[in-house]
């Protein structure tokens, strides 16, 4: 096992800079995500930290080591792609063992490693099928296998799940979590589903063009978001954000737009008369028990909870509520709110405040 450091990393394709000097610090035997929106540069860190792409500044060091100037091969690492990328004539137990063949590796050690990988995913009664033979789960396993037969010091995914269906992801998510907990090698994990960062991460760096929002454990990020981006990323539904003002007199409030008058627990650092954006999560909303008027456009029952979307005002909103509630599109709920949970964010800076 090792740390991976990334020190003040750049990336350009002539004159065009995609990634502005990241710094990330991944811990030995830590589990981090790299999430963010299409084209943020996630993949292209991890491809950097793989060797499978040129550093254009700063420095990347596996262990003690820097490895800027290292080839691929001679980092230690194992890298799961999004495609499985197995060779369609070989059996399970070929494809996992495939790179210790390569290395030259005694066959009864490359043999031992690979039905120890195998039992380790469940793969042990599959090893004499080919890769046709297979459901998408059983080939991302055997991918996964491929890797760990390689015993490296860093794991390396890149949306290993993407082409997984929605049940089988929830599986395979739980099943690399577990993975991780047995062998505790490092992890550096690329995705664009934020639940997948928040379900499997120690800590999550969140990527916006080229440039490192913030990193945190997952509830750091949910509780405490550093910027209205990170607050809208991290949370499905998102978080509501509603414009406005802080009162200029009077109640110390915030004033939103249609003249909706909303409670602030504090002052904190706002300022009377300040443009800012009012954050709450759907879940921190309370729902017919007290509070301001607002008139429900849609109900969506997802079975565990209930998403109310509401007018209050001219703005939308949306709660989610885990009681049974019997309202209609067109009916006037109250929307009270739980003051430990409300957010404020500079207008400007989209920096919470």
């Amino acid at each position: 096992m090792a740390s991976v450091t990334i020190t003040n990393v750049r990336k350009s394709y002539g004159h065009f800079e995609v990634l502005h000097g990241v710094d990330v610090d991944i811990r030995d035997g830590e589990f981090v995500i790299l999430v963010g929106p299409s084209g943020c540069g996630k993949s292209t860190l991890l491809r950097m930290i793989a060797g499978l792409e040129e550093i254009s500044g700063g420095d990347i060091a596996i262990g003690s080591k820097v490895v800027n100037d290292v080839a691929p091969k001679e980092r230690d690492i194992a890298m799961v792609f999004q495609s499985y990328a197995l060779y369609p004539h070989m059996t399970v137990e070929a494809n996992m063992g495939f790179s210790l063949r390569l290395a030259q590796a005694p066959k009864d050690e490359t043999k031992r490693r690979v039905r120890e990988a195998a039992q380790i995913l469940g793969l042990d009664h599959l090893l004499d099928r080919y890769p046709r033979n297979l459901s998408g789960g059983q080939r991302q396993r055997v991918a996964m296998g491929r890797a760990i037969v390689r015993q490296p010091q860093v794991f390396l995914f890149d949306e290993p799940l993407s082409n997984l269906d929605a049940k089988l992801r929830v599986q395979m998510r739980a099943e690399i979590k577990q993975l991780h907990q047995r062998l505790k090698t490092t992890v550096v994990y690329v995705t664009h589903d934020q639940i997948e960062a928040m379900t499997m991460a120690d800590r999550i760096v969140v990527m916006r063009e080229g440039y490192v929002e913030q990193i945190g454990s997952p509830l750091d990020l949910y509780d405490r978001p550093a910027n209205l981006f990170v607050a809208g990323f991290i949370g499905s539904p998102g978080m509501n954000f509603i414009p406005g003002t802080v009162s200029e007199s009077g109640p110390f409030d915030f004033i939103a737009a249609g003249g909706v008058r909303l409670p602030l627990p504090e002052p904190g650092s706002a300022k009377r008369g300040q443009e800012a954006i009012y954050g709450i999560r759907p879940e921190h909303l309370l729902i017919n028990q007290g509070g301001i008027d607002a008139t429900v456009s849609l109900i969506e029952p997802t079975g565990a909870e209930t998403q109310i979307t509401a007018l209050l005002g001219p703005t939308q909103i949306v709660a989610s509520v885990r009681d049974r509630i019997d309202v209609r599109p067109g009916d006037t709920i109250s929307v009270g709110f739980d003051f430990g949970t409300i957010h404020i964010f500079d207008a400007q800076t989209e920096c919470r405040l």
